[in-house]
């Protein structure tokens, strides 16, 4: 789901600025997610991630619907309950977004100087242990002191081992971080200073992602209570697209329609 919001932000991107030296991006920096609230249609309430979310829960359950009901009264479009019906199972895919990525969060709130910090704080504890040892060893040679340093070696041996895979999963960690960092952004030189700020965009995203979802699913709600009453507005208050240039009828260009897509 994460790869397909992407893909759509993407794409949205590129209609949007079509005619530009921004319409063709082929990627986006995750910074991007972060500023789709910024950007709003023409009615000025429904933002770019608003559109985008709407999109997905569509498309979303249609997908589900057809997987799991073949009744041609389901594909119905110009059935609005039924339509409803299948942006609200959309919307469930989409909202559940965040539990899918909980381990992302968790991952936005580690420091990562103070881990790395622990660890060496273990390693050079090691060491001191091993230390003390030698010089138990130098110092007393009664039994007392031979079963102490018996039970020492035993603890050494095992906190070695865990030190030298801990050490190593900690190397290899940071290591698959800088390379999801330079996937997303192209180069993790900028990042280093915070090299995991690429899990804090997410969660941040996130976080408005969830937001958004329960402003859509409360126009559904009003969708539902509004189809229940047999009732259709006048062809001149049916209002227009809150992003034309997404509909075909593109306006005159302004700053705020171009999402610096690169």
């Amino acid at each position: 789901m994460f790869l397909k919001l992407l893909e759509a932000v993407l794409k949205t991107g590129n209609r949007m600025n079509v005619g530009t030296n921004r319409g063709d991006a082929q990627a986006f920096k995750l910074d991007t997610l972060l500023k789709l609230v910024d950007i709003k249609g023409t009615d000025g309430k429904t933002t770019l991630l608003h559109f985008v979310v709407l999109e997905i829960i569509k498309s979303e359950g249609t997908r589900l619907a057809q997987m799991t009901d073949t009744s041609a009264k389901t594909h119905d479009p110009s059935l609005l309950l039924d339509d409803v019906g299948l942006r609200k199972r959309g919307l469930e895919v989409v909202s559940g977004l965040g539990g899918e990525l909980m381990n992302v969060k968790k991952a936005a709130t580690v420091d990562s100087e103070a881990l790395s910090s622990d660890v060496a704080k273990l390693a050079r504890g090691i060491i001191r242990v091993n230390e003390v040892l030698q010089l138990n060893k130098e110092a007393a040679m009664n039994e007392t002191s031979n079963r102490f340093s018996e039970s020492m070696n035993t603890f050494l041996t095992k906190a070695e081992q865990e030190i030298v895979r801990i050490q190593s999963q900690e190397s290899g960690t940071f290591s698959r971080v800088k390379e999801l960092t330079e996937y997303f952004h192209g180069n993790s030189a900028k990042e280093e200073a915070h090299p995991l700020r690429i899990f804090m965009v997410v969660r941040d995203f996130l976080t408005i992602l969830d937001q958004v979802c329960k402003e859509v699913g409360k126009i559904n709600e009003r969708t539902i209570i509004s189809s229940s009453r047999v009732s259709f507005a006048p062809v001149n208050q049916i209002m227009p697209p809150p992003f034309p240039e997404l509909h075909g009828t593109r306006e005159s260009s302004s700053d705020d329609e171009d999402i610096a897509l690169i």
